[in-house]
């Protein structure tokens, strides 16, 4: 029995609501062929990422597709007269909700321009068949599948794992519907929790509905029979509609060639730089070609510019580490701070678009963050583009903008704060190590980890989480000001919306994607001949590499953050069974071992922490 790919949705499937009807027949040029035709080929495969990573995957020469990057060339591919068709082959790419709404808008662009588009896989899942079906036309391999079905969730619990070990978590949270942390305090959600989920699928679901029903000519009944009927195969997906036709890759290729004439040239590489030319042969010459292109400079530019700066992954306080070898997504307040600070200094710099993809994190973070923002603000345009998530935290550090875009399946808002702390006296009563306790000042053991809240302790905990919640919901107040269509205490609480849902309760200004919001803000800065900057700049690997080893480093720079010195989660590190199941669990399912450690990484923040905004669940969708 195939195992069903799964799609996590916090970084999950897409949902989408532009409308292009599918022709039955074979698009394009009917037979006559172009002189010199082009047909652009994208493959899809892995993940897709939201910022660039600059030199971290130097060994290949081949950094990995980001999403601005990918959406660009498509744009480039449609306003380019040579080019007639772009081929899209999927091999399992990897995208959030929110970046396959964007793929799919261009996609849709692509076919407004007179281009034909061309979808080819060997499997399609839900949320890939929202974005194929974009395509003039979808072909599938002889035996594929087509796993169209809807939507099953499941969100991870881990209070008895917690049980297991001896740790007993005592937390605080603001809002009945802030419930992040019940993933570790509850073995199941509570009403408002599934209250909460359920409104978020079926506003995804009814748009899953209408974009089949809209790309496909079905009406929306139908649509939902071809869901209710799946899986199918390849033959049987063609007989309900779903595909246009089935083919093997190469005999797919091999037709776009013959339909568009022998002149036609498929182009595996637009739009992308060229990779440098090293001669292995002679070993000393290729490493001087090496160091040459990881350590070449280039003159900093001058024409009027459009900042993106990312806010991706947790938010967390401090710099983000260098690392030669890996580059993982982490929002890091100080990075990110002076990304903002250099942005609104710059006067070549006229705009300023906010790319946030992240769940929340470090309520300090955020608010530093947030503070940057304002000076971007009082200086030039500010706009938010959010992408698969942004909630809690994330909202926190979009709500000063003067205009929010969001995907209408962006997971937004959760304005609410959890915090509180773990008592590991029983886990370590299990190992067989005691601990002797001495103390001075009345609460030098607020946060202690060996007992459970006392009165006084969980009173002066929930003063200070209300603080921060007021806080929260007042910079949301004056940062949207008359916007909202509903008072803030009935929309915080935690509560999370999608972001179709969101313009309708005034937490964002426009559904769009991305390029949309760059396109916004030039608008706003009066300019219309400008480039594209990511700040701050993706690093070459000899600026890695000296940093990473304690050089290049200006001095004001320099902290000691002893919360960074380890990225392994307070229960993997001292839960020797969880790190040996988790291998294996990676292999066997491994979107479910995602979530698992996503919430892990979670427990790690609040630890930190104390109190953190951060979206309340992980959600697992198949």
């Amino acid at each position: 029995m195939k195992q069903v790919q799964c799609l996590s949705i916090v970084a999950g499937c897409l949902l989408g609501t532009a409308a292009v009807s599918a022709a039955p027949g074979l698009p394009g040029l009917s037979g006559q062929a172009a002189e010199a035709s082009t047909i652009v080929h994208f493959k899809l495969s892995g993940p897709l990422l939201e910022r660039p990573m600059g030199d971290a995957m130097f060994l290949t020469f081949e950094p990995p597709v980001t999403l601005e990057d990918l959406v660009r060339r498509m744009k480039a591919a449609r306003d380019d007269t040579a080019v007639k068709a772009v081929a899209l082959t999927l091999d399992n790419p990897q995208m959030g909700l929110a970046q396959l709404q964007e793929l799919r808008q261009a996609l849709l662009q692509l076919r407004a321009a007179n281009k034909d588009v061309y979808i080819h896989a060997d499997e399609l899942d839900t949320g890939l068949y929202a974005l194929a079906c974009a395509a003039s036309r979808l072909y599938v391999v002889p035996n594929g599948e087509v796993w169209v079905m809807g939507f099953h969730s499941e969100t991870p619990y881990l209070r008895g794992l917690l049980d297991k070990i001896g740790v007993l978590p005592e937390f605080i949270q603001m809002g009945d519907y802030k419930s992040a942390a019940e993933s570790i305090t509850r073995t199941g959600p509570s009403k408002e929790a599934d209250e909460m989920m359920n409104w978020l699928l079926d506003d995804l679901y009814e748009s899953l509905v209408s974009m089949i029903a809209e790309s496909r000519g079905m009406t929306p009944e139908k649509a939902r029979q071809v869901i209710d009927g799946g899986p199918y195969t390849a033959e049987e997906a063609l007989q309900a509609g779903l595909i246009d036709a089935i083919k093997h890759r190469q005999d797919f290729l091999a037709e776009l060639k013959e339909r568009y004439g022998a002149g036609a040239k498929i182009v595996h590489r637009y739009g992308r730089d060229k990779t440098p030319e090293i001669d292995f042969s002679n070993p000393f010459g290729a490493l001087m070609k090496l160091v040459d292109e990881l350590t070449k400079r280039t003159t900093a530019s001058t024409k009027s510019a459009i900042a993106v700066v990312y806010v991706d992954g947790p938010i967390m306080v401090g710099e983000e580490e260098p690392n030669p070898f890996f580059a993982g997504a982490e929002a890091r307040s100080t990075t990110i701070r002076k990304a903002l600070d250099e942005a609104a200094a710059d006067a070549s710099i006229k705009a300023v678009v906010l790319r946030v993809d992240s769940p929340g994190g470090s309520a300090l973070a955020s608010d530093i963050i947030w503070d940057a923002t304002r000076r971007v603000r009082k200086a030039k345009p500010l706009v938010v583009s959010m992408g698969n998530v942004a909630g809690s935290g994330g909202y926190y550090v979009s709500c000063g903008a003067e205009t929010i875009f969001a995907d209408p399946t962006t997971i937004t808002a959760s304005i609410g704060v959890i915090g509180g702390k773990f008592v590991t006296t029983g886990m370590w009563n299990k190992l067989g190590v005691s601990w002797h306790e001495r103390q001075r000042g009345a609460n030098a053991d607020l946060l202690n980890t060996s007992r459970p809240f006392a009165d006084k302790d969980r009173k002066k905990i929930t003063e200070w989480m209300e603080s921060v919640y007021r806080t929260f919901k007042g910079r949301v107040t004056e940062g949207r000001a008359n916007k909202l269509t509903k008072p803030i205490d009935e929309i915080a609480s935690g509560r999370v919306f999608t972001g179709k849902q969101a313009l309708e309760l005034g937490l964002v200004d426009k559904l769009g994607t991305l390029s949309d919001a760059i396109a916004f803000a030039a608008a706003q800065a009066k300019i219309s001949d400008y480039e594209t900057r990511v700040l701050p700049e993706p690093k070459k690997l000899m600026d890695i590499i000296v940093e990473a080893f304690g050089g290049g480093k200006e001095e004001d720079d320099f902290t000691l953050d002893t919360r960074s010195a380890s990225r392994w989660s307070l229960l993997a590190q001292d839960a020797p069974l969880l790190q040996t199941l988790l291998p294996l669990v990676s292999e066997l399912e491994p979107l479910r071992a995602r979530a698992l450690l996503t919430a892990l990484t979670r427990l790690q923040l609040i630890h930190e922490e104390g109190a953190v905004m951060m979206m309340p669940f992980e959600l697992v969708v198949h």
